[in-house]
């Protein structure tokens, strides 16, 4: 694990972690144990636990609170367990944030508030709500694809003067945004978006918040070191082959139906099973993921 540092608090490699779930579609506990041992053997310095890719929206409280406690106690020595504390309702987001933080989690991941579209004060508000409801460190997450508000510059330099916001989840795409941000802020910067990895550790940022890591861990820790270390052509050319499974589980708009497809694939969880309004994968897509892990030498 990749110490924690003020400039990289949650370490360099996290991944967003499915939530595996039986056939009849209650949460596999054991599965995922046994998914976050993997992973964190596969270089991973984190794990987020109950965000978008866990099907966070269709969890409920308890659920949510249960994944956190096993996993910490499984890996919480050797790995940073960020639980998502995301809702657009304020409160809701505040008792998320206090379960995750008795059950162990090292921090919470806070996403702006989605559908009810709040002005920058009221997403500025909500915000601070969720930091000051535990001791947690806080990773703030941009995705204005998902939430359609973004932090404006003014509410993440008001936010960064908050002593437990520390970072921020970036999945804009925005890299000259990063670079400012980077420089403004003082907030540590993680992509948020495996395919801009390189052009955001370019901006400054430290690390990534991955899907794709799900598949290979090991490989996208390496980018990142061979980045810090000065070997850039390296890093390049070992992201590009890497290209074609981010593609696999990121180029979807799905990727926790490409994640799951795809380990249930190998065999690392036993079901790909998801709660609507998400359905598995069907027979053509399955075997578009197959195809594309056996032409990556996975499988």
């Amino acid at each position: 694990m990749t110490p924690a540092t003020p400039g990289r608090p949650f370490g360099a490699l996290l991944t967003a972690m499915v939530t595996p779930m039986s056939p009849d579609g209650s949460v596999d506990v054991d599965a995922a144990v046994a998914l976050a041992k993997h992973l964190v053997a596969h270089g991973h310095d984190g794990l987020v636990l109950n965000g978008t890719t866990g099907e966070a929206p269709t969890t409920h409280a308890p659920e949510k609170a249960e994944l956190v406690r096993a996993v910490v106690e499984a890996v919480g020595d050797q790995a940073y367990v960020v639980a998502g504390a995301g809702s657009n309702d304020t409160a809701h987001a505040v008792r998320m944030a206090e379960q995750a933080a008795d059950a162990g989690a090292h921090g919470l991941l806070v996403v702006t508030p989605y559908y009810s579209r709040p002005s920058q004060e009221g997403v500025y508000r909500h915000t601070v709500a969720i930091a000051d409801a535990t001791d947690l460190p806080v990773m703030l997450y941009d995705v204005p694809a998902r939430t359609v508000v973004r932090y404006a510059p003014e509410t993440l330099d008001r936010l960064a003067e908050h002593p437990r916001i520390v970072a921020i989840k970036d999945a804009t795409g925005d890299v000259v945004g990063v670079l400012r941000g980077v420089a403004r802020t003082g907030l540590a910067y993680y992509s948020g978006d495996d395919a801009v990895l390189l052009p955001f550790l370019a901006a400054g940022a430290v690390g990534l918040v991955s899907m794709a890591a799900h598949l290979v861990g090991d490989e996208l820790a390496g980018v990142i070191r061979a980045f810090d270390d000065g070997r850039v052509a390296e890093a390049r050319e070992a992201f590009v082959r890497l290209l074609p499974l981010i593609d696999l589980v990121c180029g979807s708009g799905n990727g926790a139906l490409r994640a799951k497809t795809a380990l249930h694939l190998l065999g690392l969880i036993p079901s790909p099973t998801m709660r609507l309004p998400q359905v598995a994968a069907d027979a053509d897509e399955t075997e578009h993921v197959r195809g594309v892990l056996v032409s990556a030498g996975l499988l």
